[in-house]
């Protein structure tokens, strides 16, 4: 602006002299052509040169300074239009690990468990063990007094003594049987032939012969007699059999090798067969861990696989187990696969019932790609990331997620390694909108 006062003003005098140099002229051709005009003087010639070339210094200034003018102002306006764009930070998509940890959480439980009940009917006689005694297989852990039981296997015993007499008697009756049907066979056969010569009536004959066929019949009776007394003597003895087998319950003894978790009873304790707990025992130098494994990783898990268990309680402690079998079906109501993870406790330190982590190290053939958690959009047309391209306009695009690791998310199917998403996006980032990207240190991003 200053530059262009000036010049304006330096043009401004030049024209008022050049109009004074003009009106003297004029003057000089107006005089008598008698008089020979002087020639012009040294000082009007350089003032003429003085004033051509102030003329050219000031067109120019006139051109050439509004130029550089404009030039600077359309630079100015575009640094505030690029100093304008919305800066957003963004991270390049990485593909996850060959091998993902599948950590699960699980129960530890004994991978026998047996609670042992009353199978005789009486009172507490004596108690040898309590909770927490390690037991051995047949080991014996109480006795019970049961006189009703003992009274009831001396009644099956006479009883079975009384269906052998039976016996006895059933077999004399039948030797008796068998030597009277002899007897009635030979006077028939005797009869018979008196008759064939005439020497008796028919009528004689037929009735010994009569007495022949009932002494027959007699004798079948009495083998019937003896086999029905065998066959008492047989259920007599089963009877007697399964009241010595109840009366052997009366000395409780541990099923398996193990330790006992439950004494429900004490000394002088009714119980009653078949309905009353007295101990639980539980073995416990192998447990095993259940897991519900989701279906993303199903396909993954195979018998056989190493797995290790971490308790938050026995820090510095890691224990290794196998997956030693899986249902083979998921679950419809959670959609996982239900694995069973078996682990030696040869040691002890591991206790049925403790709350346990399964850390599963499972191979994937096609790894995923991994977002950080913050730089997903859920919207009514499902998960969305802003994705910066190269021309750093923002394109949002959608995505088929995997597993959920809480700062970190699988992508299976929307994304490429390399490409950049926008990390919380806010309401500058639009569809098509030209942003200004910042790439976040690999060192700040969520791990």
């Amino acid at each position: 602006m200053e530059y262009e006062q000036v010049a304006d003003e330096t043009e401004a005098q030049l024209r008022a002299e050049i109009q004074d140099l003009k009106r003297k002229l004029a003057l000089q051709h107006a005089a008598p052509a008698s008089v020979t005009p002087p020639p012009p003087s040294r000082r009007a010639l350089w003032l003429l040169a003085l004033v051509l070339a102030v003329l050219i210094v000031i067109g120019f200034l006139k051109g050439y300074i509004p130029h550089r003018r404009n030039e600077a102002m359309l630079a100015a306006e575009a640094g505030t239009a690029s100093q304008e764009l919305p800066t957003v930070t963004v991270v390049g998509v990485e593909r996850s690990a060959a091998t993902g940890t599948l950590v699960l959480p699980g129960n530890i439980e004994a991978v026998t468990e047996a609670p042992v009940l009353a199978r005789a009917s009486g009172y507490i006689q004596k108690r040898y063990v309590d909770i927490g005694d390690r037991v051995k297989s047949g080991q014996l852990l109480a006795e019970i007094e049961a006189p009703e039981l003992d009274r009831q296997v001396d009644q099956a015993r006479a009883a079975l003594d009384q269906v052998r007499a039976a016996l006895e008697q059933a077999t004399a009756n039948l030797q008796q049987g068998q030597a009277q049907e002899q007897l009635a066979k030979v006077t028939a056969d005797r009869w018979k032939n008196l008759q064939s010569k005439g020497a008796v009536s028919r009528q004689e004959n037929d009735t010994y012969q009569s007495q022949a066929v009932a002494a027959q019949a007699n004798v079948l009776a009495l083998e019937k007699a003896v086999a029905s007394a065998r066959s008492n003597i047989v259920a007599a003895q089963a009877n007697l059999s399964r009241l010595t087998e109840l009366q052997s319950y009366k000395s409780v003894r541990a099923p398996f090798a193990g330790v006992i978790t439950v004494r429900n009873v004490d000394v002088g304790a009714l119980v009653s067969e078949a309905s009353t707990l007295l101990f639980r025992i539980a073995q416990t130098d192998r447990l095993r861990t259940y897991v519900n494994v989701p279906q993303s990783d199903a396909d993954s898990v195979h018998v056989g696989q190493i797995a290790h268990l971490s308790i938050l309680d026995l820090a510095g402690h890691q224990f290794s187990g196998a997956v030693t079998r899986t249902a083979n079906a998921l679950d419809p109501a959670t959609r996982t696969l239900l694995t069973e993870v078996q682990v030696p406790n040869s040691g002890g330190l591991l206790l049925p019932g403790m709350y346990a982590q399964v850390d599963l190290t499972t191979p994937r053939k096609n790894p995923p790609v991994l977002i950080p958690g913050d730089t997903l959009v859920v919207r009514s047309n499902g998960p969305q990331v802003g994705v910066v391209g190269a021309d750093h306009i923002v394109h949002f695009q959608r995505l088929q997620l995997g597993r959920d690791y809480g700062d970190k998310i699988e992508v299976l199917s929307g994304l490429e390694p390399g490409q950049q998403v926008v990390v919380n996006p806010g309401d500058t980032v639009q569809e098509g909108a030209k942003v200004n990207p910042a790439l976040l240190p690999a060192k700040k991003r969520p791990t």
